[in-house]
């Protein structure tokens, strides 16, 4: 049986990831900050099913004595590093939070792997924010990278200092520069569920309206429980490297409101307002993956159509707000 560490275990890439990985028989650890709010942080993987069976190691990503200690103690077959601060919005706000979470903690697990786990192979959650100013219309793993905000700073250091590691001390280091990708275990603060959750606000009643920033920034999104099957694949490889893993389609937020309120007989021209609040202070207005490389190489494509991730996010949060209705 392999073992495999997850950093980031319960967000929604390691939710899926160790529902992934279960179902193929490893024995998944999972990295968790302790904090008082302990009770609620699995709450993804309570959606899925699969807390019981993850085993819970402390560790933190900015102190690399409990990283050393955690790989002591599991001895993993395979690292996925896919903790960060990951709201693009708040690393203006938080910028040395999200260089020293997002960039130098993967630094720390890449150095941690070096010396307690050498022979794992690591992967790394690299970003299409790291494009920014996009220097070509499809973006591929050859094309310049711009970075945009301190988010996509940190992940691009995280990037590079992955390719470093496997070039300078042979470690199977990997990193899937992942396009925008959804799920109904989405954070609310993304604009996606912002936007479902908004939707079924909406349609029962609670709410007539839904503030968003810009409108007409477009993304390439696929569904998670895709993309976490690229970041096994990845490691499945003789030889370490880094893919674009994308949908090779691109669509405006506005669009994406479209999608989800027609899904509930609604206009979103109707209930859709825009606020400045919500602009960032330096846009990424477009977004969009070539994954010719994954599908070649990995054999790898999107399964899951936008249409049928937003439907899919819809009803999700149409049956949560109305849970929380009834209690």
């Amino acid at each position: 049986m392999k073992r495999v560490l997850i950093t980031g275990v319960t967000g929604q890439d390691g939710a899926y990831l160790s529902q992934l990985l279960l179902a193929k028989g490893y024995e998944v650890y999972g990295l968790v900050r302790r904090s008082s709010a302990m009770d609620v942080m699995d709450e993804k993987l309570r959606w899925l099913g699969v807390a019981d069976h993850i085993r819970m190691v402390d560790g933190n990503l900015t102190d690399l004595s409990s990283l050393l200690r955690v790989l002591k103690d599991v001895k993993p077959d395979e690292v996925y590093n896919l903790g960060a601060q990951s709201f693009v919005k708040s690393s203006w706000n938080q910028p040395l939070l999200t260089g020293s979470v997002t960039g130098l903690g993967a630094a720390n697990v890449l150095e941690a792997v070096r010396l307690e786990a050498p022979g794992a192979r690591f992967y790394q959650a690299s970003s299409s924010e790291m494009f920014g100013l996009i220097q070509e219309p499809r973006q591929s793993e050859k094309t310049p990278f711009y970075p945009r905000s301190p988010y996509a700073a940190a992940k691009l250091y995280a990037h590079w200092m992955t390719v470093n590691y496997r070039e300078s001390f042979g470690l199977h280091a990997s990193s899937g520069i992942l396009f925008n990708h959804e799920s109904p275990l989405r954070g609310i603060e993304f604009v996606t569920r912002k936007i479902t959750d908004g939707v079924a606000r909406i349609k029962l009643g609670l709410q007539e309206k839904l503030a968003l920033g810009n409108l007409d920034a477009k993304r390439d999104w696929g569904h998670a429980r895709d993309y976490v099957k690229a970041m096994w694949l990845m490691l499945q490889q003789d030889k370490p490297d880094d893919y674009v893993v994308a949908t090779g389609r691109t669509a405006s937020v506005r669009e994406f409101c479209d999608i989800a309120f027609s899904h509930v007989g609604l206009r979103a021209d109707d209930h859709i307002t825009t606020d400045a609040r919500y602009l960032r202070p330096a846009e990424v207005e477009v977004l969009l993956g070539d994954p010719t490389k994954v599908r070649d190489r990995l054999g790898w494509r999107s399964e899951t159509s936008l249409e049928a991730l937003v439907a899919e996010m819809v009803e999700a949060d149409l049956k949560r707000v109305a849970r929380r209705v009834a209690s």
